[in-house]
């Protein structure tokens, strides 16, 4: 990164940085419409003033993180039908919840170096790890549960809830196995498949919507 780096100075980075993010907003506001750049705006003013700050203030950082995480596809939502849905919030759902293992298991294998950095992520402060496996599993849970939603809600069809079954079930057993036998090639395992989890999950969305 060249921030940390020394290869970009502070003052840099923050004039590129808000130049391109007031005419992100100013661009959805003219040629998309007010609430694609209203939930844009959100997003980046909880990134920046609300969760960057509390990283090195509390372990909720997590979770106030993942809502600016997982306002993206709300945006995308927004942009398409001018209003907000009940299908917005489903995928705000999937994306918040499927960021709670994702980044505690980055959290668990590089916990040294957060702690070295002083920030406060849950594997930091929870000293034997009994909080964050626990997390891992209820997130792990939860996303199998609200992954189902779009089926039922009539957003996708038969396809994609027996692929987003299969995913959750298989994302929640590695997560399970992580809480039973802590380790980090279990943690590195959670991650891998945090990744696979989510484009293939949303690969079906996009192939079997009704």
């Amino acid at each position: 990164r060249p921030l940390p780096d020394g290869r970009l100075q502070p003052l840099e980075a923050l004039l590129f940085g808000a130049t391109l993010a007031a005419l992100g907003v100013a661009w959805l506001a003219a040629f998309v419409n007010g609430l694609a750049a209203l939930v844009t705006l959100a997003t980046l003013v909880l990134y920046l003033f609300a969760y960057t700050p509390l990283k090195l203030r509390t372990p909720l950082c997590t979770i106030v993180g993942a809502v600016p995480g997982a306002l993206p596809p709300v945006t995308g939502w927004v942009a398409a039908r001018d209003e907000f849905g009940v299908g917005a919030w489903v995928l705000f759902g999937i994306l918040f919840l499927w960021q709670l293992p994702h980044t505690l298991a980055i959290g668990r294998l590089y916990r040294d170096d957060y702690a070295r950095a002083g920030v406060q992520l849950l594997p930091v402060v929870d000293a034997e790890g009994t909080s964050t496996e626990r997390q891992i599993v209820t997130g792990c849970l939860a996303l199998l549960a609200v992954s189902l939603l779009p089926t039922l809600i009539g957003l996708t069809g038969p396809v994609y809830f027996a692929g987003a079954l299969v995913l959750g079930v298989a994302f929640a057993l590695l997560g399970a196995r992580q809480a039973l036998a802590p380790s980090s090639l279990a943690a590195r395992r959670v991650l891998f498949a945090s990744l696979l989890y989510l484009p293939a999950l949303l690969a079906l969305l996009a192939f079997d919507k009704s």
